[in-house]
């Protein structure tokens, strides 16, 4: 089996097409790099409405009551102090994007589960690295004007 097509042509202006096609699709940072800024806006947004289709879970009456005592109440669900968001990040290469935090405890807010000291304490998950159909969409029409 071939690892490769090739396709001859004789036509000047579909063999030039063919050849931005080949430039376009064997360079796609330029891509990539607008990609992973609709990603780093999502999750940005996500903090910033706190969910969108689905709306995270309000903190527990603890959880408000502590946060109230130490002055970070009221305020966003994700953001007593603001590190979490201000730690996300996105990167591109040529072939992928992502965005992420470098943050230990980011996972158990986007996942849930227990914390704290043997475990007692259940954390809901609140998804804040995830896209909604906007950004889909957003993405969708990036490639295809990319392959354009």
């Amino acid at each position: 089996m071939n690892d490769f097509i090739e396709i001859r042509v004789d036509n000047e202006e579909l063999q030039r097409a063919l050849n931005q096609l080949t430039q376009k699709t064997s360079n796609l940072r330029p891509l990539m790099r607008n990609i992973a800024g609709i990603l780093e806006d999502s999750v940005e947004e996500n903090f910033d409405k706190e969910g969108r289709s689905d709306k995270w879970t309000l903190l527990a009456k603890s959880t408000i009551k502590q946060r109230t005592k130490k002055g970070y109440w009221p305020g966003k669900i994700l953001q007593m102090r603001g590190e979490l968001a201000a730690s996300i990040t996105s990167k591109y290469d040529d072939n992928s994007a992502t965005v992420g935090t470098n943050k230990v405890y980011a996972a158990i807010h986007q996942f849930g589960g227990n914390a704290g000291k043997n475990k007692k304490v259940k954390i809901l998950a609140r998804p804040y690295l995830k896209i909604g159909n906007k950004e889909s969409d957003q993405i969708i029409f990036l490639i295809q004007g990319y392959l354009k």
